[in-house]
C-alpha cells in the first residue's frame, strides 16, 4: 500500500500546550522508516498550515468557542489534502496534534467518496456544540460538526452541510461523557459505544456487531479517527485529557487487526500525543508505535489476502 503523513500540528482545539508537538515526535522516532519496514510505500506531505494566533485572541471569533477561525481555516487545508491524497490512490494517515482535526480529515474523506462511515475510537463523544460544552474547546467538537451539528463556522467547512450521516458514525470505547453529548447521540440516533457497554457485552462482540452493520450498509468509504486517549491513561500518560479504565494495549491491537482486517479502511486519524507531558521514559510514544508498528503490519497482511484471492 502507499501512504500518505499529514501532519497536523495543533493544540487549538484543546488549548493546552504540546499536542501541537504530536507530528514532530513521530517523524523524529522515523514512522516514516516503520511504514516501509512493514512493507508499504510511503511519501511525507509535511504539515498542513495552521494559523498563527495568541492566547489572547482566543474568543476573537466567538464568545464561546475558542480559535474558532483559525480551526476552520486549517481544517479547511487539511480537507485540501486528504481529498487529493485520495484522488492519487494514496492513503491519508493524518497525525495529531488535537482531535480538531477529525473535521477536516472527515470533510476531504466524504467528498472522495459517494457515503462514508466514521469509526470513532476515544475516551470522549467529541459531539459537544457550543451550546453543550463546558469548556468551549472545539477538540470536543469534531464529530458534531461532521454530522451537521453546531456552529456553521465548523459544519460547513471544505463544502457545506453534512460529512457522514449519524447512522453511519460509530464512536467506541467513550468513558467521559458531557450531559448534552448524550442528548445529542440519542437525538442523532448515531451508535455509541460507551466503555460500560464494551465491558458488558464483549470488545469482540461490539467489534463484530460494528462491521456487521458497516458491511450491510451502503457505504464505500470508512475513516477510523484514534484518540490515544482511549487507551488507559497508565499506557498514555502523555495525552492531554487522560482517563483511568481505557482499552489496554492489546485491546488496541485487537481494534486494528479486526476493523483493518475486516473491512475497508480507507483513512486514518491518530491524534492527541502530547510529547510534552510524557513520563521521562517516554513511555506514551513507545506505546503509540508499538500500536503504529501493528497497524501498519495489519494492512501488509490484508493486502496480501486480497492479493491471493484477486489470483
Amino acid at each position: 500500500m502507499k501512504f500518505n503523513l499529514i501532519g497536523v500540528p495543533v493544540n487549538y482545539g484543546c488549548d493546552r500546550n504540546g499536542a501541537q508537538f504530536g507530528p514532530e515526535a513521530f517523524r523524529q522516532h522515523n514512522i516514516a522508516d516503520l511504514i516501509k519496514k512493514e512493507g508499504h510505500k510511503v511519501q511525507d506531505s509535511g504539515d498542513v498550515k495552521i494559523p498563527k494566533v495568541s492566547p489572547e485572541e482566543k474568543y476573537s471569533g466567538h464568545e464561546n468557542l475558542k480559535y474558532l477561525e483559525p480551526i476552520a481555516e486549517y481544517n479547511h487545508n487539511l480537507a485540501e489534502v486528504v481529498y487529493n491524497t485520495l484522488n492519487d490512490d494514496t492513503f491519508p494517515f493524518v497525525l495529531g496534534g488535537d482531535h480538531s482535526l477529525g473535521m477536516g480529515s472527515i470533510a476531504g474523506v466524504s467528498r472522495h467518496f459517494e457515503e462514508i462511515a466514521v469509526i470513532w475510537i476515544d475516551a470522549h463523544g467529541d459531539i459537544n456544540t457550543e451550546d453543550t460544552s463546558p469548556s468551549g474547546n472545539i477538540h470536543g467538537m469534531p464529530l458534531a460538526a461532521s454530522m451537521n451539528v453546531g456552529n456553521p463556522r465548523l459544519t460547513n467547512i471544505y463544502y457545506k452541510g453534512q460529512k457522514v450521516k449519524p447512522e453511519n458514525v460509530y464512536i467506541i470505547g467513550a468513558r467521559d461523557i458531557d450531559s448534552g453529548e448524550f442528548e445529542i447521540a440519542e437525538k442523532t440516533k448515531l451508535n455509541l459505544y460507551t466503555m460500560e457497554t464494551v465491558r458488558e457485552k464483549g470488545l469482540a462482540n461490539i467489534i463484530e456487531q460494528v462491521i456487521e452493520k458497516i458491511n450491510n450498509s451502503s457505504v464505500d468509504g470508512v475513516h477510523l479517527s484514534f484518540d490515544i486517549d482511549a487507551l488507559d491513561k497508565s499506557i498514555v500518560p502523555g495525552t492531554g485529557t487522560a482517563v483511568s479504565e481505557g482499552f489496554s494495549l492489546n485491546e488496541g491491537k485487537e481494534i486494528f487487526t479486526k476493523f483493518i482486517s475486516r473491512l475497508d479502511i480507507t483513512s486514518m486519524d491518530f491524534v492527541e500525543l502530547n510529547p510534552v507531558i510524557d513520563d521521562e521514559d517516554g513511555k506514551t510514544v513507545k506505546n503509540c508505535f508499538e500500536l503504529l508498528r501493528h497497524i501498519f503490519k495489519t494492512f501488509k497482511l490484508r493486502e496480501e489476502r486480497d492479493t491471493e484471492y484477486a489470483i
